[in-house]
């Protein structure tokens, strides 16, 4: 007697197979509109949404899988969608969702897209799956700052470094890599186990906590120099932060470029008779050491 799962990985290799047979689509109005009918309330409802029309704007949830898509397009109306299932298709790039703000649910999985783009726009995004596709390398989700699942499974990732890229992501809770060249490692487990410590689920298996302590202490010499690393980048991106701010500031106070010697500089450049005072016993001194004590203060904060 075959088990559920058994069932579900024959019936997609049939659809799969059917697909394969069939000429790509191109997602237009006609194909949308249908979905959005079949997909949509029923009953006295249903009837009135027909009669009506549906508008695309306000279309929360959006189920295209198995329509032998090779590009996303048209999207766009969708501007409220929560929920957007594209598994199962020829999908080969990752684009179009530009409008699509508000997905949190995102289905790709079972295609062939070979690199992670296009989703910079996808700020709300809390659960992504990429299961079975050709990605090699994990990054550009630098946007996706709520992501709790990820999922990766069957996939060309074979660089264990890519586990480093994913600590930036505080709420991960949920990540799937089997199938990967990386999961045949000998310290795969340990490894994410220690180097993402709040993750809560591996590969659909919760993390047993003793087994996280285990794998920190085995990696704790290689975590602690990643730890000092990463906090002097983010002392870096903060001091840079301050001086983009600085420089805002000192814009809107219209003191830009006056920082620094530049204003003296330029000033003295021009005068003929003041370069005669270089000449003169410890002036030069004072004209080198001037620079390093022209920095104009911070604006000051206004006051009650």
């Amino acid at each position: 007697m075959s088990t559920q799962g058994e069932d579900t990985v024959e019936r997609r290799a049939v659809m799969n197979r059917l697909c394969n047979s069939l000429e790509p689509r191109v997602m237009d109005d006609n194909m949308l509109k249908l979905a959005v009918g079949e997909q949509g309330p029923q009953e006295e409802a249903g009837q009135l949404a027909k009669q009506e029309g549906v508008l695309f704007k306000d279309v929360l949830s959006l189920q295209l899988d198995f329509q032998n898509i090779l590009r996303i397009d048209n999207l766009w109306q969708f501007e409220s969608l929560r929920k957007l299932q594209l598994d199962n298709n020829i999908i080969e790039r990752i684009e179009g969702l530009e409008n699509l703000t508000h997905l949190v649910w995102l289905d790709l999985s079972f295609n062939n897209i070979e690199a992670i783009e296009g989703l910079d726009s996808l700020v709300n995004l809390e659960d992504l799956s990429l299961f079975n596709n050709r990605i090699s390398k994990i990054d550009s989700l630098d946007a996706l700052v709520k992501l709790q699942v990820l999922s990766l499974g069957n996939n060309l990732i074979g660089n264990m470094m890519n586990i480093i890229y994913l600590r930036r992501f505080k709420d991960l809770r949920a990540l799937s890599l089997s199938g990967n060249p990386i999961a045949e490692a000998e310290d795969y487990k340990m490894f994410i186990w220690a180097y993402l410590p709040d993750l809560v689920y591996l590969d659909s298996r919760r993390i047993d906590d003793h087994m996280k302590a285990l794998a920190a202490m085995k990696h704790q010499y290689g975590i602690d120099e990643l730890k000092h690393r990463e906090a002097l980048m983010q002392a870096q991106l903060e001091e840079e932060q301050a001086l983009r701010q600085q420089l805002q500031e000192h814009k809107a106070a219209f003191v830009e470029g006056l920082d620094g010697s530049f204003l003296f500089d330029s000033m003295y450049a021009e005068d003929v008779e003041g370069n005669k005072l270089a000449f003169l016993h410890g002036v030069g001194e004072l004209l080198e050491a001037y620079p390093s004590s022209s920095r104009l203060p911070p604006p000051a904060e206004p006051g009650p």
